[in-house]
């Protein structure tokens, strides 16, 4: 990885362009000021979630332009506000939702962006469910209206947004199918989840002998032809909610055409009269439209993941933790397929 030292005390990491992990740059610039209505956070744990992995590929649907600063999330310490700003918020641990950014030693953000993290919960804790955790509450709750007592099939059940996922999904009741890779059955198996080997197994026969009725929701991250037997496997009344295409992250061509392709199965399963139900979740969905509505969702459904951490009902999935500094190690581990929950970076 280049090193590149400046004049300064932020450290940040660049993504200059399609590159391997080892091309990531490390550069020092200066500590931004926080604007009108803005706070500098310094960032106590940010991490590596399936975003920056496509964007390094210049496979994320709606990335920026290289070269730019990846990390979709963050969780710190508010160091300095801005006018308008409260000073109270000065001192306290919030999180963040980024997108873009976050793989910095400090971050300016709107103030009216920043979640609260309460009292008891570390920041690498608070970390593994900001991203994830707000994904998987909001397809849970707010598109699956996933009841007790309910199946759910849940593709990549060890990741870093399945593992958050399972937990709820187990909170509320619902009986949990999983896939992933054999060496993280047995841990799966410890949850109360059934777990599915999708290198080896037939998932729809296999998901059919589990439940002969279908299930009642499908979480799929993976896209492409899987996805047909994702909606092929619903119950009568079931939802699929599609959330990525992790299966071309290694293809060429254009980045859109997946999500665009999905998002026209979408459209036409809806508009089959077959009871069944279709969404593809995007976490940014509504922002243009209302950018307040946006932020009270936003605020209320972390708020509640940090509620259910608090109980217990999740417990943090941390893969690794690692110096920024070393971003392009922990991007390697995060893309190995090897760990469960997510990769965490320190500054």
């Amino acid at each position: 990885m280049e090193v590149v030292m400046n004049v300064g005390t932020r450290v940040e990491v660049v993504l200059p362009g399609k590159v391997e992990p080892e091309g990531l740059r490390v550069r020092e610039v200066a500590v931004p000021d926080a604007g009108a209505g803005q706070v500098v956070i310094r960032m106590e744990a940010t991490g590596v979630s399936f975003a920056e992995q496509q964007m390094r590929r210049g496979r994320y649907y709606d990335q920026p332009p290289f070269p730019f600063v990846p990390g979709y999330d963050l969780v710190g310490t508010v160091s300095q506000t801005g006018d308008g700003v409260a000073p109270a918020l000065l001192g306290t641990r919030v999180a963040v939702l980024l997108k873009v950014g976050g793989w910095a030693s400090h971050v300016v953000v709107d103030a009216a962006d920043v979640v609260p993290v309460p009292e008891g919960i570390g920041a690498a804790q608070a970390e593994t469910v900001v991203i994830n955790g707000i994904t998987a509450w909001q397809m849970l709750h707010r598109k699956a209206r996933v009841r007790a007592g309910q199946t759910v099939l849940v593709h990549g059940a060890n990741g870093g947004v399945g593992s958050v996922f399972v937990q709820l999904a187990q909170a509320a009741g619902a009986k949990v199918i999983g896939t992933a890779s054999a060496r993280h059955h047995a841990a799966l198996k410890e949850q109360g989840v059934t777990p599915i080997d999708y290198r080896t197994e037939n998932i729809p026969d296999r998901v059919r002998r589990l439940a002969p009725a279908g299930v009642d929701a499908v979480f799929d991250h993976v896209g492409g032809r899987g996805i047909i037997d994702s909606w092929r496997l619903l119950a009568p009344g079931g939802t699929l909610v599609a959330y990525g295409s992790a299966s071309t992250r290694d293809d060429e061509g254009s980045k859109q055409w997946p999500v665009l392709k999905l998002l026209g199965r979408v459209w036409l399963w809806n508009a089959l009269p077959n009871r069944r139900h279709a969404y593809f979740f995007n976490v940014w969905a509504g922002r243009a439209l209302s950018t307040g509505r946006f932020r009270t969702r936003l605020r209320t459904d972390l708020t509640q993941v940090f509620n259910a951490l608090r109980r217990g009902e999740i417990t943090p999935q941390i893969a690794a933790e690692l110096p920024l500094t070393q971003a392009a190690e922990a991007m390697r581990l995060a893309e190995s397929g090897t760990v469960t929950g997510k990769v965490v970076l320190h500054p």
